[in-house]
Parts: structure tokens; C-alpha cells; sequence
């Protein structure tokens, strides 16, 4: 097995004027936050100036856009969540650390042609956005593309669209593909986009096998797949803006939540993911825990609803903070949103 160099996590070109997070120690609090890849993005460059020992657990069953593409084709756990979270904690402090986000950052245009004329010169090193990019980076970096690409090919029978392509999703899923681990490849970005070392970016479920979110409505119907119980689509690779996204509507108010059978003839089929053992032990040891903004449905409880997470939630005293949208909770439960947040903070969770 070929081995790719580790750049130094520290580059020494010029400063950016942003500002620096403050300085790790004991005195800073720590949080375990649960949540997706979009919404709680806009707080975490803010959250690292107030302390930077935050384990971030995210789910792993995201199938929409570019996620969907490299599940379709080469299978695994979706990695776009945990990207979106990594790239948000990255260094900004020197130029070089920025050219790397951007690069990391960049997605390939809509149109399939021109999206994957611009991936080969991407692969090849010929594009623009390694402009800046010093030659230990562009080198790990470009080896995980390339072996990524290899990957696609190797896969004669399925045509890969590039279409909104992340060229960090397919970093990280060259990385998971070759180490076979997605904590490795965790690993790897961290300290390609020199994340401080005490934030931790933690998949509430480590597995190298493809993920299946579903749920029950009170109707009695089944949906499968976390893209149609949040951002139903006609099945096109078209762009999201979750952000900006409507709760669409459903026939029915959701039940719950879980986790389906990505094989086999019964695809309806419930199964139960073991929790990844790195969370539980993060969950019982931390100050505070977060249930961060975002699809209360997609991007919280495929969380809290592994066995395990909320036995633990429940036995800690620690302070229990709902950062949520009051107007998503009103549309999904109604007038009993209020009782829903004191499930959360006061009760079981």
C-alpha cells in the first residue's frame, strides 16, 4: 500500500486579519454539539472564540447532491456533513490555509460537461485554485483526488456525474476509500485544513458501509432516504439551498425516526447502527450538551436515536441547551412544540 505524505500543519506565509480563536486550556468549556453539516455552520466560526473543545457529532446518512452521487457509485457512508463541519473549523490564519479552503471548498458547476472538464484540470493540477497551494499540500491533497478518480474508473458499469461536484467530498471519500476508515480519513482533513486539535469532528456512526435514514409517519407511510424526508426532490442533481429551504409538506406529521436496510431484498427492513464508541465516551465526560439548529428530523435525532445516546443524555446533569427554530417545531408537533422542548432540556434528553 502506497504512503502519501502528512504536510506540517503549521504554514509560515503571510497572516490573514482575522481573528485567532482563543488559546486551548481548562478553563474553557466543553460542548458536545449535535447537529447537521449547513445550519449550525454560521455559529461555529463565532463558537471558537469562546472556547475550542466542542466535539461536533454528525450524521452519516446524508443522500442529496453531490453525497447521493459518490454514494451511488462507490458506495459508503455520505461525507458531506462531515466535510461542511471540517472546512468550518479550518485554519484561516495565513494565505495558504485559505487557498486550501477555497480549493477544499470549491464545487464544479452545474452543467455535467463543464463540471467535469474542470475536475480533470483540477486532477491534473492545472487549475487555478492551486494557486497558492505549497507543493507538501498540493501533493497529499492531489494524491486523494487522484485515487479517488481511479476509484470512478474502476467502476466501468456506472458513469459518474460530476455535476455540483465538492471537491471536498471527493478528498474525503478518497481518503475513507484508501485508509478503508472514516475516522482516518477524519483524521486526514483535520489536519489537512489544521483544525485546532481539541475540536473534535465526530460521525455519530463509524461505519464504511452505506447509511439508510427513513421514517414513519403517523399516516402509517414509509419515506426512505434523508433528502426525501427533508428536501424532497424529482430526483435531479440540482443544487439546495438548505438554508433557505420550506419544511416541505408531507401527507402526515413524522412518527420517527430510523435507521433501513441499505441492502438486500427487504429495503423497509429497520436495523440498529451501533453508536460510534469515540461519542459515547465524549457525551459522558462533556460540560454542556447542544442540540444545534437545523432539520430536527435529519440532522438531530438520527443521533439520539441510536441505542445508547439517550441513556447516557439522560443520566447527565450538565446544563442542556435547544438551539432550535421555533417555527419548524410549531410545523411539525403543532402546540406541542413547548412540551417537546421539555423533553429535551428537563426530561429524558
Amino acid at each position: 500500500m502506497a504512503a502519501f505524505p502528512l504536510p506540517s500543519s503549521n504554514p509560515t506565509h503571510c497572516r490573514s486579519s482575522s481573528s485567532n480563536p482563543s488559546p486551548p486550556g481548562p478553563s474553557q468549556p466543553s460542548l458536545l454539539v449535535f447537529s447537521g453539516g449547513t445550519a449550525f455552520n454560521g455559529v461555529v466560526e463565532d463558537l471558537r472564540n469562546f472556547t475550542t473543545r466542542v466535539a461536533h457529532v454528525l450524521p452519516v446518512s446524508d443522500d442529496g447532491g453531490s453525497t447521493a452521487e459518490i454514494v451511488r457509485v462507490l458506495g459508503g457512508p455520505a461525507v458531506g456533513d462531515i466535510r461542511s463541519r471540517c472546512l468550518r473549523l479550518s485554519d484561516q490564519n495565513t494565505c495558504e490555509a485559505l487557498a486550501v479552503r477555497r480549493l477544499l471548498g470549491h464545487r464544479l458547476t452545474p452543467d455535467p460537461r463543464q463540471a467535469k472538464s474542470e475536475w480533470y484540470d483540477i486532477v491534473e493540477g492545472e487549475h487555478s485554485l492551486w494557486i497558492g497551494v505549497s507543493k507538501p499540500y498540493r501533493e497529499t491533497i492531489r494524491a486523494f483526488l487522484v485515487y479517488f478518480q481511479n476509484q470512478i474508473l474502476r467502476r466501468s458499469d456506472d458513469s459518474f456525474c460530476f455535476s455540483n461536484g465538492s471537491i471536498g467530498n471527493f478528498f474525503f471519500a478518497g481518503a475513507r476509500i484508501f485508509f478503508e476508515s472514516l475516522d482516518a480519513a477524519i483524521f486526514l482533513f483535520s489536519r489537512v485544513s489544521d483544525i485546532p486539535s481539541d475540536s473534535l469532528v465526530l460521525p455519530v456512526i463509524s461505519t464504511n458501509n452505506r447509511l439508510t435514514l427513513g421514517c414513519e409517519l403517523w399516516d402509517g407511510t414509509i419515506i426512505r432516504g434523508q433528502n426525501e424526508i427533508s428536501h424532497p426532490s424529482n430526483g435531479s442533481m440540482e443544487s439546495i439551498n438548505k438554508v433557505r429551504s420550506l419544511v416541505p409538506e408531507l401527507s402526515s406529521r413524522i412518527k420517527r425516526v430510523f435507521y433501513m436496510s441499505s441492502e438486500g431484498q427487504n429495503l423497509l427492513h429497520e436495523v440498529f447502527p451501533a453508536p460510534n464508541p469515540a461519542v459515547l465516551e465524549q457525551l459522558s465526560n462533556m460540560d454542556c450538551i447542544v442540540y444545534a439548529m437545523g432539520s430536527l428530523f435529519t440532522s438531530v435525532c438520527p443521533s439520539l436515536v441510536l441505542i445508547g445516546i439517550g441513556e447516557i443524555i439522560s443520566s447527565r446533569s450538565c446544563p442542556k441547551v435547544l438551539f432550535h427554530q421555533t417555527v419548524e417545531l410549531y410545523i411539525v408537533f403543532g402546540s406541542n412544540y413547548q412540551k417537546l422542548a421539555s423533553l429535551f432540556l428537563c426530561r429524558k434528553l
